[in-house]
């Protein structure tokens, strides 16, 4: 017999999921999910994790509640452990009842994970406090999940129109008749009230008026669900303390083409400025050997320099040497050289601190540049890199004097599953396409293909020259050029670019 987990998703933004649920999924069998569960989470399951969507959107049921309590019970007899992810708290208005009743009638072991409930949070990400002592003690939270034409309302609203914050979930399609209500049994219609579309996330739209102006405000916005409507006195501190919506890339659509592996971080770091991230790799690493492999690596020994031109260079060497029955004592005796801060980081992270990085220009260039100023004639290099790279930094080596060998540690392919992604998230509106090499880009229009007229209007955003000359090549200039040639010059390039109204100029046609 397996377990089910009733897990809550949070309220949208991924960072808001607890660390028990994020442990959880990492060990989960199947995992069954909602259309409000933010689908990044699923990047935390283990790649054999059987995942399936039953969620609702506008209505529309894809599985039914009845079908989904009977999935729970199948998976759990099949002695999975079985994650039933779902957005907000399992227990606020998301049938998470109505599924462990099913659970407790099949004997199905089950555990309750608690989520972080969009009543509150999206609230405060709009700078809303639901209580403020100054303002109110009270705080109701109600479905808004109900027709105008049931003979008898679950909702007692003479009773919640006397108290001092009323939050109502799914309520946006029954606005005029929570308003109507409320107005009837003594609100005031100057009352103020927000409300809140896709809050959390850098999707998040907000409606402010009265409930007389609101219908009027969230029509001419074009707000509908997913959405919360927040009503109260409290409504009015938003304008001292929206905190969200102000930041520098809030609402921006950035489309992030690095390996999956290695988007995180920039995805983090552009979120924590507002932006709405597409993850779409346009390419994937994997690892490469062949007889020569086990060779190389027997005969270390002779070699005075290990050069690195990537973290995945550091990542899949580290990964072949212990599979080879080997460890970190082979860097001893040797010196390390790394392309840029973020190779040089990969190993500070094992405990070893290169010997020679580029003080500026992190590209090929730069370290051939650096390693003119010592010498190096007649020493022994080996240069772990890709399968397929440029040859500036072997010719720039030997022409230095150096011995180069060269050791392929990984190489790159296209991701299957990306085509269509990348498609749709540029029918749907994307502002900048990030590139981090030149393989990002030529795997970009391959994925692309005949659908250029997609790039109307696309802002691009080149890390560093030599990306920026693969983007010419296929007729593009890029209007965002990092200065320093990393993530961390990439996004402060993003960033000034919006903050100086370059956003507002105009566009590639």
């Amino acid at each position: 017999m397996g377990k089910v987990y009733l897990v809550g998703a949070g309220p949208g933004d991924p960072g808001l999921i607890t660390v028990k649920a994020k442990n959880l999924l990492e060990k989960a069998d199947v995992v069954i999910y909602d259309y409000l569960a933010n689908p990044r989470f699923l990047n935390f399951c283990k790649e054999d994790t059987e995942k399936i969507y039953v969620g609702k959107k506008g209505g529309f049921h894809t599985v039914s509640q009845e079908e989904i309590n009977k999935l729970l019970v199948k998976k759990a007899k099949e002695g999975k452990t079985v994650i039933r992810l779902k957005g907000g708290d399992p227990f606020l208005f998301g049938r998470g009842g109505e599924e462990v009743e099913e659970l407790v009638k099949n004997n199905i072991p089950f555990e309750v994970i608690p989520g972080i409930t969009s009543a509150i949070a999206v609230p405060a990400y709009a700078g809303i406090p639901v209580t403020h002592r100054n303002y109110t003690s009270t705080l109701a939270i109600i479905t808004g999940h109900e027709a105008e034409g049931k003979s008898e309302s679950k909702i007692n609203f003479e009773a919640i129109a006397k108290l001092g914050t009323l939050i109502f979930l799914m309520g946006v399609k029954n606005l005029p008749y929570i308003i109507k209500n409320l107005i009837q049994n003594g609100k005031s219609p100057d009352t103020p009230v927000a409300v809140i579309q896709w809050g959390t996330t850098p999707k998040q739209k907000t409606a402010e008026g009265t409930l007389k102006n609101i219908v009027e405000k969230v029509q001419a916005l074009g707000i509908t669900a997913p959405a919360i409507i927040v009503i109260g006195e409290v409504v009015k501190l938003r304008k001292k303390f929206n905190w969200f919506e102000t930041r520098p890339l809030f609402g921006r659509k950035i489309l992030v083409t690095r390996t999956r592996e290695q988007a995180s971080k920039l995805v983090e770091k552009l979120e924590e400025l507002g932006a709405y991230c597409y993850e779409i790799p346009t390419i994937k690493t994997v690892i490469f050997k062949n007889e020569k492999t086990s060779e190389i690596l027997k005969n270390l020994d002779k070699y005075h320099w290990l050069v690195f031109t990537s973290e995945n260079g550091v990542k899949y060497f580290l990964q072949i040497l212990f599979e080879e029955g080997l460890d970190l004592r082979i860097f001893g005796g040797k010196k390390i050289a790394v392309i840029g801060t973020g190779t040089e980081n990969a190993f500070k992270k094992i405990g070893i601190i290169p010997d020679l990085v580029p003080k500026e220009n992190y590209t090929q260039e730069g370290l051939v540049e650096a390693f003119s100023q010592i010498k190096i004639s007649g020493k022994n290099i080996l240069l772990i890199r890709a399968k397929k790279a440029r040859e500036v930094l072997l010719k720039g080596l030997k022409k230095l004097g150096a011995n180069v060998e060269i050791l392929s540690v990984y190489e790159t392919v296209i991701p299957e599953d990306s085509k269509e992604k990348l498609i749709l998230a540029l029918k749907e509106g994307v502002d900048v396409v990030t590139f981090t090499s030149s393989s990002t880009v030529k795997n970009f229009f391959t994925l692309l293909g005949n659908n250029k007229d997609l790039l109307k209007n696309i802002i691009f955003a080149s890390i560093g020259p030599i990306t920026t000359k693969t983007l010419k090549e296929y007729g593009f200039e890029p209007q965002i050029s990092a200065s320093q040639h990393t993530i961390e010059g990439l996004i402060s390039a993003i960033k000034e670019y919006f903050a100086g109204g370059g956003a507002d100029n105009e566009r590639r046609s």
